[in-house]
């Protein structure tokens, strides 16, 4: 069975300078892998990179053996794909189920001028829709929102209505950015319990971007450890947290010596 998703010598440069090096490694089916490192390592160009939003001046990124690299995001989302961000990019000046919806816009048949006109068919195919987008929010806790403007609720609600978003597109390659970031103890402990359902239940491959390590330790099959845009090692969370390489480069050479 081929990686669902498999980098290859991916390298980005910006100018003269060189933002990820060489980086590669395989995501199999049915797993959670954790990138991690410290602040300006690549993680969030690496992402970038896989979901269109950069594209690699050299490389492969395949998904499911099907080359991708260069494909815009919407056609990404044809593969598989979704992406949520560090900073929920919302629509906060319309309800939280009109946000989520956003998320259906590949499913939709037809094209702008069959929905504008609202032909049966369509028609048909929104209100499954609606009723898919509302069973997200349910089981996110979050049907009462339903009808809310996305403005009126907090930082925390907007990273679940995203992750809401992004499940509407059936994704079987989910990729998460800092989901934790600005999340109090309660919602990051129901964050865990999300993304484990969403791998043994749904059967959802999921790559993660994290700085809190004990999410990650809770919840990855595997980690890649980044550095100065290079991968620095692979292997258990476990494995990471106890190499040299890892805390030198999180906390510098004089910790990663007494470690030793």
């Amino acid at each position: 069975m081929a990686a669902r998703l498999t980098l290859r010598d991916v390298n980005l440069h910006f100018g003269g300078v060189t933002v990820l090096e060489d980086v590669g490694f395989d995501v199999e089916p049915g797993t959670i892998l954790g990138l991690v490192g410290p602040n300006g390592a690549g993680k969030t160009s690496l992402f970038n990179c896989i979901s269109g939003h950069y594209r690699p001046s050299s490389g492969s990124v395949r998904i499911d053996d099907v080359e991708v690299l260069g494909l815009p995001p919407a056609k990404l989302v044809r593969h598989g794909l979704a992406r949520t961000f560090q900073h929920p990019a919302l629509r906060l000046d319309t309800t939280v189920i009109d946000n989520v919806l956003l998320g259906a816009h590949t499913r939709l048949p037809g094209g702008p001028l069959s929905w504008a006109l609202h032909l049966p068919f369509t028609t048909k195919s929104e209100r499954a829709l609606q009723r898919e987008a509302h069973e997200l929010l349910e089981r996110a806790g979050l049907e009462w929102a339903a009808n809310e403007r996305a403005d009126e609720l907090s930082h925390g609600l907007h990273k679940s209505i995203e992750l809401c978003r992004a499940l509407l597109s059936h994704p079987k390659l989910l990729l998460l950015d800092e989901p934790a970031a600005g999340l109090s103890h309660g919602e990051v402990d129901h964050l865990i319990a999300t993304v484990r359902r969403l791998r043994d239940d749904d059967d959802i491959t999921i790559v993660i971007v994290e700085h809190n390590m004990s999410l990650i330790a809770q919840v990855t099959d595997r980690v890649v450890v980044l550095d100065h845009g290079r991968k620095l090692m692979e292997g258990t969370a476990a494995e990471a947290q106890a190499d040299p390489r890892v805390i030198e480069a999180y906390l510098g050479k004089e910790a990663a010596d007494d470690a030793a």
